[in-house]
């Protein structure tokens, strides 16, 4: 719980000059609820603290845990309701108030960081299923057809694209940022 506070305090900082007003209000209501979180879990008063603020933490952790293990293919939902010693049904309901399901964050971002991968001109000699199984993609068929539907094109047109685009000198990635924790749990 620390280490989430402390990656989220540093996000903070790094960030915060270019969020708008609202977005720091928002923030820093976060903030609160991690430190109090954090301070009930080491005072061993986890009980104490509102049951909302209980589970907007957890999903912090859950929605960390995904990021950090995107390129594990056992990544499911089980597996996370499993690794946070909840049901499932508990899990499903964490995110039924999120704009996607679990599995829906899943796929999305295993399919963003295979996007930006494809974009990458030093990956350009590694096959596509190479860097779908990097994220966690096991059949190349399964993942050829979530691409397309996602982006509309095949992750090899993509690839040729934006490489092309790349060599004309033009931005890569259209704004996907890469989470610190995906990179280093992935390569």
């Amino acid at each position: 719980m620390g280490a989430i506070l402390a990656q989220f305090l540093v996000a903070l900082a790094g960030n915060g000059p270019d969020c708008r007003p609202q977005e720091l209000d928002g923030l820093g209501n976060m903030a609160v609820e991690l430190v109090a979180s954090c301070l009930a879990q080491r005072l061993g008063a986890v009980r104490e603290v509102p049951a909302q603020i209980r589970a907007h933490t957890l999903l912090r952790q859950i929605n960390a845990f995904i990021e950090h293990n995107l390129c594990d293919p056992e990544l499911t939902p089980d597996a996370i309701a499993d690794r946070h010693h909840i049901s499932l049904r508990s899990l499903y309901t964490l995110f039924q108030d999120q704009e996607e399901s679990v599995a829906a964050l899943i796929r999305r971002r295993r399919l963003e960081q295979c996007r930006i991968d494809l974009a990458r001109p030093e990956l350009r000699d590694q096959l596509v299923l190479t860097i779908a199984a990097r994220w966690g993609f096991t059949s190349a068929t399964a993942f050829s057809r979530t691409f397309r539907a996602a982006y509309g094109t095949t992750p090899s047109d993509y690839r040729h694209q934006a490489l092309d685009t790349a060599g004309a000198g033009e931005p890569e990635d259209e704004g996907v940022s890469r989470p610190e924790s995906s990179r280093r749990a992935c390569q």
